[in-house]
């Protein structure tokens, strides 16, 4: 049956302090009983000793013992360490033991690492206990056997068998001090198989309880001395046989394990490849120092690198490696230079203390779904342009459509108007021609001219805007005289309209456009406008600006964001028609609010110098 850990710890610790406290007290009481006597002076610095390092002991076997006392019981351990120093003149076995447990004392939770990168776990004081041990039975022994010997040839012990035994009890109540790591605690947690390695001490121990025994059995008078003698040295040997045989059959079970392991180990190391290499996702396994380990059959074939390329290496381009798991989108280099596009996984494999004793990469090929999503980001920017263009003809088709209604709305109040007029004023001509007065035809004449003529510009108007709505119409820009150009159209449209141009001043424009334009505006501002009428111009920067002004009521407010649009104002096409032609010879134009009252459009262009 097995002892629990935590009864272990308290037994362990109960007799280290029970050591401690017994030889603090004894040692105390031969101070106090040998004070004022001859013997003073031999028992005093040894028994010294053995006060200062019971009660470190002590101190040290307490549970849950804070950092004070801990210190405490250090300095008590080095007391007994430099007392132990003043005894190596007079005593020096006695002394070297107590500078040995002395020094234990204060190295007791020290611990080492005996190999790099193993836990430290070799406790500096077990050395120093077992040579103080070894020291105190080498002087407790022979003073066992005294009685054994004829008088006046017994041994010599190299110390008193209280200051020996007293001694003892100090480096095993020591070792019994850390229960974590002594004696009781190992036999508790030992399985099976470690009975034998963890019986060896006793090995070296049965002798001298055979000698023990014997020298008992000598002071008893059971026996002659020699036959206490061999009795003693039977009993070892037949202890030391029975060890020796039970240590062969522990032996032969432990190769058998053993050898029950390494297959066990082979099986799960196959296995383990096995299933490295049909994993379906290629995986690299690295080191703590990120050098490959191992690699599946799979990672070759997306790295078209062999294996042993790989292995004992670092390779280039890793994933990131963090802390945690980090998974994302990665390129793998191929020898050829091609890059494959892989889903990368980069987790570390955790130590028994958390820190990272290696790394798995797995990469998952992604080539073909990358393919895919270019071939649907194609498709969706085919489709959305095929959606764009389907919108732009539909906005066009939109654009026809109100073309065809505004387009038909005119033909049937401006078109008709004319049209009916000159109908009825022919017909009125022709059959009352020989009862009309000449000045009445003449006046009837005048009247179907002016229609016709009227009909004749809206016809020139409507295939001018034929022509602008299907982008036909092209500027040959040359120098205009805007003074010579706006006399002449004003003498035909607004003769009574007021011209300030310098006669130097001239615009880089197609002198038909430039016509068309200050004649539309004429005829709007005498259309929907009061005289007087002007025309002026001049220098603005680079360029000159055209300005048509009249008097009249202006435009309503709510018109103007539709002024130069087609079909606006009721006023027919001129105005959609002067925003194109103006552009068309890469100027603008604008309307501004004449003060106190009028109508004032401005068109700017690009400056020209009059030829001479």
């Amino acid at each position: 049956m097995r002892i629990a850990a935590q009864d272990v710890d308290r037994l362990s610790r109960v007799l280290s302090g029970c050591a401690g406290a017994t030889v603090a007290a004894s040692a105390l009481i031969v101070l106090l009983t040998t004070r004022r006597t001859p013997a003073w002076d031999v028992v005093a610095v040894p028994a010294a000793a053995l006060v200062t390092g019971g009660l470190a002991l002590l101190l040290h076997a307490l549970p849950n013992a804070g950092p004070a006392v801990r210190g405490t019981a250090r300095a008590l351990g080095a007391i007994t360490a430099v007392v132990g120093v003043a005894c190596l003149a007079r005593y020096p076995a006695a002394g070297i033991a107590a500078i040995l447990i002395g020094l234990a004392l204060v190295a007791i939770d020290v611990r080492i690492r005996l190999r790099r990168g193993a836990p430290a776990r070799f406790r500096v004081a077990d050395p120093l206990l077992g040579a103080a041990a070894i020291v105190a039975l080498v002087a407790l022994v022979p003073r066992m056997f005294a009685p054994a010997f004829p008088s006046g040839r017994a041994p010599v012990g190299v110390m008193s068998a209280y200051v020996a035994s007293a001694l003892l009890a100090l480096a095993i109540g020591t070792i019994l001090a850390r229960p974590e790591a002594g004696p009781l605690r190992t036999a508790a947690t030992a399985g099976p198989g470690t009975t034998v390695r963890h019986a060896l001490p006793l090995l070296v121990a049965v002798p001298i309880v055979a000698a023990v025994v014997s020298a008992l059995a000598g002071r008893a008078g059971v026996s002659r001395p020699v036959a206490a003698i061999s009795t003693g040295a039977i009993l070892a040997a037949l202890v030391l046989l029975a060890l020796a045989g039970r240590l062969v059959r522990s032996l032969d079970a432990a190769d058998r394990r053993q050898r029950d392991l390494v297959a066990q180990l082979r099986d799960r190391g196959e296995y383990a490849d096995t299933l490295l290499q049909s994993i379906n996702e290629a995986v690299m396994v690295l080191d703590a120092n990120y050098r490959v380990l191992d690699v599946n059959q799979r990672w070759h074939e997306l790295s078209g690198r062999p294996p042993e390329d790989e292995l004992g290496r670092r390779p280039d381009g890793l994933p990131p490696i963090r802390a945690g798991e980090w998974i994302g989108e990665w390129q793998v280099r191929r020898p050829d230079g091609a890059d494959v596009p892989v889903l990368a996984t980069m987790a570390p494999i955790p130590d028994a203390e958390g820190q990272p004793r290696g790394y798995v990469a797995t990469y998952v090929d992604i080539a073909d779904r990358k393919r895919a999503e270019q071939a649907l980001t194609e498709r969706a920017g085919e489709l959305e342009r095929s959606n764009v263009g389907l919108r732009e003809a539909n906005t066009r088709l939109e654009q026809a459509l109100a073309f065809k209604n505004d387009l038909t709305s005119m033909l049937t109040h401006d078109v008709a108007q004319p049209i009916s007029s000159i109908a009825s004023l022919a017909e009125l001509l022709a059959a009352d021609w020989a009862e009309l007065p000449e000045d009445i035809r003449l006046e009837l004449a005048t009247k179907i001219d002016k229609n016709t003529r009227r009909l004749i510009k809206m016809m020139n108007d409507l295939q001018l805007l034929f022509r602008l709505d299907t982008g036909t119409v092209t500027a040959r820009r040359t120098p205009v005289p805007l003074r010579e150009m706006a006399e002449s159209v004003a003498a035909d449209t607004a003769p009574e309209a007021e011209i300030d141009i310098d006669d130097e001043l001239a615009a880089l424009a197609d002198r038909g456009h430039l016509e068309a334009v200050l004649q539309h505006l004429l005829t709007n501002a005498v259309a929907y406008g009061d005289a007087p009428v002007q025309v002026r111009a001049w220098r603005l920067g680079e360029g000159v600006e055209l300005m048509v002004q009249d008097r009249g009521p202006g435009i309503p407010e709510e018109l103007v964001p539709r002024l130069f649009d087609r079909f606006a104002r009721g006023a027919g096409l001129g105005l959609f028609i002067v925003r194109h032609l103006v552009e068309a010879n890469g100027g603008s134009v604008r309307y501004e609010r004449a003060e106190p009252r009028g109508a004032r459009l401005v068109v700017a262009l690009e400056e020209a110098a009059v030829r001479g």
